[in-house]
């Protein structure tokens, strides 16, 4: 939160450079709320408290390097941030920026993501970790 309202942190994708969020896989029985957690801290070296109710959700295709091409579902988890590393796991493989939540639904490629974004800057407090 800012003094103009909420702020997203995207990160651009290793692959494409498109901005995205944070995402990931869940290891072992991680629950998903813990998993994007983790993943935030990986991918954008961002920590704070995760809520354990999803924001939304979304479907893209996910380029494999063998060249196929899988249809992935996305939980969105909102985390309120209460640390940004200056080191983190990748940080020489992404580019990180605070947006205003206008300005990442221009920046997301993925029209359904920018819903999601849309509903989550609306109402933040709903989500409250």
């Amino acid at each position: 939160m800012t003094e103009s309202g909420v702020e997203i942190m995207l990160i651009t994708s290793r692959a494409s450079g498109r901005w995205v969020l944070p995402k990931g896989w869940p290891e072992g029985t991680e629950q998903l709320h813990d998993a994007a957690a983790r993943e935030a801290g990986e991918e954008a070296g961002i920590s704070g408290a995760i809520a354990t109710r999803q924001a939304g959700r979304y479907f893209y295709v996910k380029g494999l390097s063998s060249g196929e091409q899988i249809a992935c579902e996305v939980l969105v988890y909102p985390l309120e941030v209460d640390g940004v590393a200056e080191k983190w796991k990748e940080r020489r493989q992404r580019k990180r920026k605070w947006v205003a939540v206008a300005e990442a639904t221009r920046m997301l490629s993925e029209p359904d993501l920018c819903k999601v974004v849309a509903a989550f800057g609306a109402n933040p407090r709903r989500f409250a970790a």
